[in-house]
């Protein structure tokens, strides 16, 4: 852990040298702004009944509360990247703390349902600022020496955002409002920002142009594509407001990749990056990841509260041996990818959380005590612990520091594709299984669902295999 005392010089391209900070004080100023970012893609999740009859809100537009916020997220965490580099990253991750912060106190003031959702949608915006260039930044001004252990407490502080979510937004709207969900964010803001303009040094991609047309092309393709996902089980899988926007967005990929080859190094998201087989394998395994773990997070967490009567907040912390572990486990992954490589530390990870996976589905078919959880529970999260840091630290394996924005960019745009694939995949199969969210609706159905992540998540430990033995930077 000496590494994190370490000197490093923040510097501004065209400033004089400032006065060295120690490596954790720009690990905590990257990391920051993230935390605030990945907590509130969950935060809302235990606040939706209040929020509906406070707002008088349709079962569609309790939807779009947590939708909004993804699709936009997701869509425009490339451009942002691009921007990063024109502009400089930490001008540009400024600037969406603070559109992330305006929209945090519009969504707390908020009267109406379609103003509440519109709030998010900028929240979005700001937050596609804030998290794939939080790793860049980070990766680019801590030592060589000190990048794994960085990007494993960056990833641990991920991961503790993911798992609060749900427990921050009980607790407060038990014990305040549904609007201090909000707030809370405007005090985190207040110091990140000089935090940030303090530890972590500026810096830019290369200079190229701006490549408006690809990014309509890809940010289409995300857009389209979460959102046919996310309205396939209330739309119908058949029905023409969900295949006709997976249609296109699955058009809209090849005609993305003609695109790029034309336009080369220009491209939003340059296909050169694709030639790194670290970056490849390393993005497979995000996808697989995130699609089968999440997906089976939703389930169980709502397992607990219909099956097993818990509080959403009680349902919440009943979940930590789980979504917490991460953040204990994720920094020692950090220090140790840099000592037996990436390979090892993903393949016992995804084999962890495949077995756990399985485990949960025998377990609620057979209609366990929460005693029972425990053990299966910390196993996932041990695995998913082992997964964060070392696929960060995979995806930016061997390429220049010029690349880290866009490169971080596309791993969480498709980390975010793989949420809203997992949890649409995993309840379509629970549906189709008979599954009602009832006490006794579960039964036949959930096991089937959860063997579903299973195997998304064996996907992902195929994948893994494939990484370089050992990181080559």
């Amino acid at each position: 852990m000496a590494l994190l005392d370490a000197p490093v010089a923040p510097r501004d391209d065209a400033a004089a040298p400032r006065p060295r900070v120690p490596v954790w004080l720009a690990v905590v100023a990257a990391s920051l702004p993230m935390f605030m970012a990945t907590l509130d893609n969950l935060v809302m999740t235990t606040a939706l009944p209040v929020v509906q009859v406070d707002l008088d809100a349709t079962v569609g537009q309790l939807s779009w509360f947590l939708n909004a916020y993804t699709l936009a997220f997701a869509t425009f965490m490339l451009p942002a990247a691009t921007l990063g580099d024109r502009l400089g990253r930490r001008r540009v991750m400024v600037a969406g703390i603070a559109v992330f912060t305006l929209a945090s106190i519009a969504a707390a003031l908020s009267t109406s349902a379609e103003a509440l959702i519109a709030a998010r949608a900028v929240q979005g915006l700001g937050a596609a600022a804030i998290m794939p260039l939080s790793l860049s930044l980070l990766a680019s001004s801590v030592p060589p020496a000190a990048r794994a252990l960085a990007i494993g407490v960056w990833g641990g502080v991920s991961g503790l955002g993911v798992a609060l979510g749900p427990v921050v937004g009980g607790a407060v709207v038990e014990g305040v409002s549904w609007q201090a969900i909000f707030w809370l964010n405007v005090p985190v803001a207040v110091v990140a920002v000089p935090l940030l303009l303090v530890a972590v040094r500026e810096s830019r991609g290369e200079p190229t142009r701006l490549d408006p047309i690809g990014t309509l092309l890809i940010g289409g393709a995300v857009f389209l594509g979460i959102w046919g996902i996310v309205h396939g089980n209330d739309d119908g899988w058949g029905s023409a407001a969900v295949v006709a926007p997976l249609v296109l967005a699955a058009v809209l990929v090849p005609s993305y990749v003609a695109w790029a080859r034309r336009r080369g190094a220009d491209a939003v998201m340059p296909l050169r990056l694709f030639r790194s087989r670290s970056f490849s394998a390393a993005n497979v395994v995000a996808l697989a990841f995130t699609a089968g773990m999440f997906g089976a997070v939703f389930l169980l967490s709502q397992y607990l509260q219909v099956v097993d009567g818990y509080s959403p907040l009680e349902a919440g912390v009943r979940t930590l041996p789980w979504t917490a572990a991460p953040m204990v486990v994720a920094p020692l992954a950090g220090v140790l990818a840099g000592r037996v490589g990436v390979r090892p530390l993903l393949v016992a990870g995804l084999a962890a959380q495949t077995t756990a996976l399985v485990w949960f589905a025998v377990l609620t078919e057979g209609a366990a005590s929460y005693g029972a959880f425990v053990p299966a529970l910390a196993l996932a999260g041990i695995g998913m612990g082992l997964c964060f840091a070392p696929v960060s630290t995979a995806v930016l394996d061997g390429l220049p520091d010029a690349d880290f924005a866009v490169a971080s960019s596309t791993n969480s745009t498709l980390r975010e594709f793989g949420v809203a694939l997992g949890i649409a995949v995993v309840v379509a199969v629970f549906l189709g299984n008979g599954g009602q969210i009832t006490p006794t609706g579960y039964d036949g159905a959930v096991g089937p669902a959860l063997l579903t992540g299973a195997a998304a998540v064996a996907v992902g430990l195929v994948a893994a295999f494939f990484l370089p033995r050992r990181a080559r930077a």
